[in-house]
């Protein structure tokens, strides 16, 4: 894609990457789950230290993939990492090499910044990353690492045994 740009997020994004998030939702079956307004994320993306940070991928001016990230640490290592929380190609434009120029600005970022690792999960179902993150990325899938959550938003119950 000649005409491909890759650049970081500013807070007046926060709508085009927030409909991002719903079409990546929307995919994942998983739309009922987003509750996060285009607020929410102006409000995450916000300088000078911002929760999280966002490549947006565009073509043409066009907004059509983006890659959300955040700084992690690594107390065995004790070097810092990224860790990819969401990154989302708009199907009409998948198999033209955004997911991996999204990955290669990632991982550029990550040496800049002298992490030791990228890290993220995938869904059991989606063959398709699984196959391209370790086949084309090389990444290894960690099968002995389960993903735990409790949820501790306002309104949700306490976990039990806690106070």
């Amino acid at each position: 894609m000649s005409d491909l740009q890759i650049r970081f997020a500013q807070p007046e994004d926060a709508e085009t990457v927030h409909r991002l998030v719903v079409d990546l939702a929307v995919y994942e079956k998983l739309s009922h789950e987003v509750v996060s307004t285009p607020e929410d994320l102006r409000r995450a993306l916000v300088r000078p230290q911002p929760m999280v940070e966002v490549l947006l991928a565009e073509i043409s001016r066009k907004p059509v993939g983006f890659a959300l990230f955040f700084q992690t640490f690594s107390t065995f290592v004790g070097r810092a990492g990224i860790y990819l929380e969401d990154l989302f190609v708009l199907p009409e434009f998948r198999r033209g090499g955004i997911a991996t120029a999204l990955f290669q600005e990632l991982f550029r970022i990550a040496r800049e910044r002298d992490c030791v690792r990228v890290e993220w999960t995938v869904l059991d179902w989606n063959e398709p990353a699984i196959k391209f993150y370790s086949e084309k990325l090389g990444a290894r899938i960690l099968k002995e690492w389960w993903r735990c959550r409790v949820e501790v938003r306002p309104g949700t119950p306490a976990a039990p045994g806690t106070p």
